[in-house]
C-alpha cells in the first residue's frame, strides 16, 4: 500500500490509549483475520481468514474450529493455513461477515466466490451472487445485515481490479467501487452507489434509514439513505486523513471505524479506533498499543465488554479492554 498520511484529530481530550490485549490464535499457519462477528446467542467469535474458512473461537480450551467454506473447489490439503494469494481463488478468501440473528444464517462477502450464505448446519456456503448489472463482482470486501429487514448491504472494492491488485487501485486512485444491496425476499441485488474509491466497510445505522460507507482510497466516510426525504441519495459525512477499513455499529448506535494512520515523522503506522456518530463527529480516538504497534488493523468490532481487533497481516486476532 502506499503511504499514509498523518491522522490528527482535535478532541485531544478524547483520545485514550487501549494496551490490555490478548491473542487468540488462529489455526496453523493461517493469517488475515479480516473480519469477525458473533451469532444470535452471543457465540464466538466467528471469523474469516486467509485461507479461505469462516472459524468458529470455542474458548480458550478448544480455540478455533471449522465452521465454514466458500469454495467447493477447496481442498484442506492444499489450502488448510495458506496465505498464498495464487490461491485465493480456488481456496477462497472470505473477507466481511455477518449473521442475520432471525435465522441463524452467516452472509459473507468473498473476495473471489462473491456473495454467500450459509445455515446452522451448512459447512459449505451457497453462492447467491456474482455480479450486479451485469458486471461481475470484482473485489467483495465489506458487509453488514439489516436485522429488521434482512436486508443485505455489501461493497465490492473495485470494478477493476481484485484483492491481489489491490495495491494497483490504490496507486491509480481507482474509483470503481460500489455499495450494494442484496434483498433475500426477492434474490435480487440491487447497486445503491457507484463511483466509490476503494469501498470498503459498511454498517447500517441503528434505525435502519441509512448506511454508512468507507472509502479507503479517498480517506472518507459517506452515508447513504435509506428512508425518509433524503432517501437514495448520498453525502460525504466525513474526510479522515487516515485510511478507514471496516466500519461497526456499536451498541449505543455509533459507529467504530478501523483507521490505518502513518505517522510522517517517523514513519511508523499508528493503528487507531476511530468512533463517529451518525452526523459524523469524532467522538473518540483511541490508539491501540501492543501487539499492533506498526501494524495496520482492518476492523474494531466491540462486543459486550470487549474490542475484537482485525489485522490482514496478524496470525491472531485480538481481543482489547
Amino acid at each position: 500500500m502506499l503511504s499514509i498520511l498523518i491522522f490528527f484529530l482535535c478532541f485531544p481530550s478524547v483520545v485514550f490509549s487501549i494496551s490490555n490485549c490478548k491473542k487468540i490464535d488462529l489455526p496453523l499457519t493461517a493469517v488475515g483475520p479480516e473480519s469477525s462477528t458473533f451469532d444470535s446467542w452471543g457465540q464466538g467469535p466467528y471469523t474469516a481468514i486467509s485461507d479461505g474458512r469462516v472459524v468458529k473461537y470455542n474458548g480458550p480450551g478448544v480455540g478455533y474450529v471449522d465452521y465454514v467454506i466458500t469454495s467447493p473447489f477447496r481442498s484442506k490439503r492444499e489450502c488448510d493455513g495458506t496465505n498464498n494469494p495464487e490461491l485465493w481463488p480456488k481456496c477462497g478468501r472470505p473477507i466481511g461477515i455477518a449473521f442475520y440473528f432471525l435465522k441463524n444464517q452467516l452472509f459473507i462477502a468473498d473476495a473471489y466466490r462473491g456473495l454467500l450464505v450459509a445455515g446452522p448446519n451448512e459447512r459449505l456456503a451457497t453462492q447467491i451472487a456474482t455480479s450486479a448489472e451485469g458486471l461481475p463482482f470484482k473485489f467483495l470486501d465489506g458487509l453488514d445485515v439489516d436485522q429488521l429487514t434482512g436486508n443485505v448491504y455489501f461493497t465490492d472494492a473495485s470494478s477493476v481490479y481484485t484483492l491481489r491488485q489491490f495495491a494497483q487501485a490504490v496507486a491509480a486512485n481507482d474509483a470503481s467501487g460500489r455499495l450494494l444491496k442484496y434483498d433475500p425476499k426477492t434474490g435480487q441485488v440491487t447497486v445503491l452507489q457507484r463511483g466509490l474509491s476503494g469501498a470498503a466497510g459498511v454498517a447500517v445505522s441503528l434505525d435502519s434509514s441509512y448506511v454508512l460507507v468507507t472509502e479507503y482510497i479517498a480517506n472518507r466516510i459517506q452515508k447513504f439513505w435509506l428512508r425518509g426525504p433524503k432517501a437514495n441519495t448520498s453525502e460525504i459525512l466525513v474526510t479522515l486523513e487516515g485510511r478507514p477499513d471496516n466500519i461497526k455499529r456499536t451498541p449505543a448506535g455509533n459507529f467504530l471505524v478501523a483507521v490505518t494512520i502513518q505517522n510522517a515523522s517517523t514513519q511508523t503506522i499508528v493503528a487507531t479506533a476511530v468512533t463517529i456518530n451518525g452526523v459524523g463527529n469524532i467522538r473518540q480516538s483511541v490508539s491501540l498499543g501492543p501487539p499492533y504497534d506498526n501494524t495496520s488493523i482492518s476492523e474494531v468490532l466491540k462486543f459486550r465488554h470487549s474490542y475484537y481487533i482485525g489485522s490482514l497481516m496478524a496470525d491472531f486476532l485480538g481481543v482489547c479492554n
